[in-house]
């Protein structure tokens, strides 16, 4: 927490500040491409995707310190350096992350905020989905896992109205299966042992259409 992570943190913007933030800008070495995590938990997801796509730059966002702690370890362990830490709120910096710059945003496992006086504060509504879809490139991958049956009802009843947006499943398998390039992570784990379903939501953001076109 103290030598590693000032070394990949971005920092907290100031209040008032609008720089646009370019994912490119955060890695001394160009990437292939830039994939966003949001609330990371304790980090497993995003090291073993760091460590099997080293050409792409990651960038986590998670508040708890012990969940940063235990990714910065795992980092230091693999000897990763294609990844970047935002260890605080995710919408400090998504109003400010560029526009077309994600290949991949991930949302798994997020707090369903079961009661309904809280809906409000889930991760998923119109407008970070709007949010989503901007800072995402044409035909960039929206991903959201979850155990709560009413969350994934609830994003696919938003993602259905957003314009940008398409659910990219075919058939029961699609949102029953983990896709195969991810790993199970310890709120899967725990949830299944407990005899729960796990559902696995998968969005491409539809081609922009280009002035007058």
């Amino acid at each position: 927490m103290d030598e590693l992570l000032p070394k990949l943190r971005l920092a907290k913007p100031d209040t008032g500040d609008k720089g646009v933030i370019e994912p490119s800008d955060l890695f001394q070495t160009p990437m292939r491409a830039y994939w966003l995590e949001i609330g990371f938990g304790a980090g497993e997801h995003l090291a073993a995707m760091a460590s099997n796509n080293p050409d792409v730059g990651f960038i986590g966002c998670e508040p708890y310190v012990n969940g940063v702690a235990s990714l910065l370890a795992m980092i230091e362990a693999r000897g990763l350096s294609n990844v970047r830490i935002y260890d605080d709120d995710v919408r400090d910096v998504l109003p400010r992350m560029a526009d077309n710059c994600f290949e991949r945003v991930f949302l798994l496992y997020p707090d369903p905020w079961p009661k309904k006086r809280h809906n409000q504060r889930r991760m998923v509504n119109d407008g970070s989905l709007a949010t989503y879809a901007r800072i995402l490139k044409d035909r960039g991958e929206f991903r959201f896992a979850s155990d709560s049956m009413d969350y994934c009802r609830w994003t696919l009843a938003h993602g259905d109205r957003n314009p940008d947006l398409h659910w990219m499943a075919n058939g029961p398998d699609d949102w029953r299966q983990r896709p195969a390039d991810m790993i199970e992570t310890r709120y899967e784990s725990k949830a299944r042992s407990k005899g729960e379903s796990c559902v696995y939501l998968r969005y491409s953001r539809k081609v922009r259409q280009q002035p007058g076109a």
